[in-house]
């Protein structure tokens, strides 16, 4: 239970806050929310490092989504809350879209 609660990891992103997400909460993107996650954490992690872009959803301004692209007219879209500071994981897919929202950060 111990390593369900333990960290999987802790990135700095390019606006200079960290991003963590535990190894359970993990498990629940890759079996519940999203199973082609299954096996792209570390594409994850490379897109809350070194996104293309970043955007802020456009219905919660705590929500920041993290898009890079993986593929020819693919991106990965990576999710996450940021309270007090310090970020931590929501969720993560592919997609061929980027969501409205606030431009905030390109590459």
């Amino acid at each position: 239970m111990g390593e369900e609660r333990g960290e999987l990891f802790r990135i700095v992103t390019p606006l200079g806050f960290m991003v963590k997400s535990t190894a359970g909460y993990w498990r629940i993107i890759c079996t519940i929310k999203h199973p082609v996650m299954a096996d792209k954490l570390e594409e994850v992690k490379l897109t809350l490092a070194e996104p293309d872009e970043i955007r802020q959803s456009s219905s919660d301004s705590q929500i920041l989504l993290f898009y890079k692209i993986i593929g020819t007219n693919r991106r990965l879209c990576t999710v996450v809350k940021r309270l007090n500071g310090e970020g931590f994981l929501v969720t993560a897919y592919p997609t061929e879209n980027i969501k409205e929202g606030i431009h905030i950060w390109k590459k």
